[in-house]
């Protein structure tokens, strides 16, 4: 096969790993990896299940190895924005301010981002207390009080997940009621580990190098309340990454974007990986895993083009 060219758009594990396959195959893979390259593992410390690392491995430690891995194999690195797409045509066009990057296939892996509090003491506490997955960074509370935020489906799971490692969790919602199923909230109501606050929001997470407690206000009394906890899990919901294909990709109702046939958009040539369309699962090893199936069927896609030129050129 000559040498087609690939643009992946992203540079968390979707992104590297479609990247490390693309270019191990020999195709002229280019990333476009963006202002803030690594994804949400830039924000997590330490990460204890991502296979091949009994000791644990760092959040950008794997990204940058991940990252390296594909730049040994020829992947060249855009550390900017793709600011616009272009899917009409024969040959894909990304867009990266005044920059056009053309290609014969688009591995899309630009991921989603959790919904914070919005909170100056949150992010300076991101990785150090502050969390918004609870299958990732649960572990490290086992034995600790810790508090869960939200009150959907999401936030009702990850404090029965929580249960599993912590001594208590404090399940704090803005409103009087969930919007969870009824199912979820008999779960979370019979659990003797979970304790629900109800019309209470965060006015501030309380710590400096770590997490060791919040101030509360009562929404409805306006009382002011402060309750020591050593974990913070923000399950507010999730952002995909999806504005700049709005037109150009079929979403869902959320603006994840939908794919057919394992990773295949609704574009021909245009393919699709991890976060940015997988709003069950979000873990780093399952982005990876999607970004290699993504990457495996570009490359077929890019074989059957090839092939139906030189039918076209044989017949001409």
């Amino acid at each position: 096969m000559t040498n087609k060219r690939v643009v992946i758009i992203g540079s968390g594990p979707a992104a590297l790993a479609a990247a490390i396959y693309t270019s191990r195959a020999s195709l002229d893979t280019t990333v476009i990896a963006g202002y803030q390259s690594g994804g949400q593992l830039m924000l997590t410390s330490d990460i204890e299940n991502f296979p091949g690392f009994p000791e644990g491995i760092q959040g950008p430690e794997l990204m940058d190895g991940m990252r390296k891995q594909a730049e040994r194999f020829g992947s060249k690195f855009i550390d900017m924005d793709a600011t616009a797409v272009d899917f009409s045509g024969e040959v894909q066009r990304v867009f990266v301010d005044n920059d056009i990057y053309e290609a014969e296939a688009v591995i899309v892996a630009t991921g989603a981002s959790a919904k914070w509090l919005n909170l100056p003491s949150e992010q300076q506490l991101v990785g150090r207390g502050v969390s918004s997955c609870a299958t990732c960074d649960g572990f490290f509370f086992r034995g600790k009080e810790i508090a869960v935020i939200g009150g959907g489906d999401s936030a009702l799971e990850e404090a029965l997940f929580l249960t599993k490692f912590a001594s208590k969790v404090n399940l704090i919602h803005r409103r009087e009621k969930f919007r969870a199923s009824k199912i979820m909230q008999d779960r979370v109501f019979k659990h003797p580990k979970i304790e629900v606050l109800f019309d209470t929001g965060v006015e501030e997470v309380l710590g400096e190098n770590k997490v060791w407690g919040l101030k509360l206000r009562n929404l409805k009394t306006d009382e002011i309340s402060d309750i020591a906890v050593e974990g913070v899990f923000v399950a507010i919901g999730h952002q995909p990454n999806t504005s700049i294909f709005q037109g150009a990709l079929e979403m869902n109702e959320q603006g994840y974007l939908k794919i057919y046939d394992e990773s295949s958009s609704n574009v021909p040539g245009v393919f699709v990986a991890g976060d940015v369309y997988d709003f069950r699962y979000r873990q780093a090893i399952t982005a990876a895993g999607s970004g290699c199936r993504a990457a495996l069927d570009a490359e077929r896609y890019l074989e059957m083009l090839e092939v139906a030129e030189e039918e076209l050129v044989t017949t001409a």
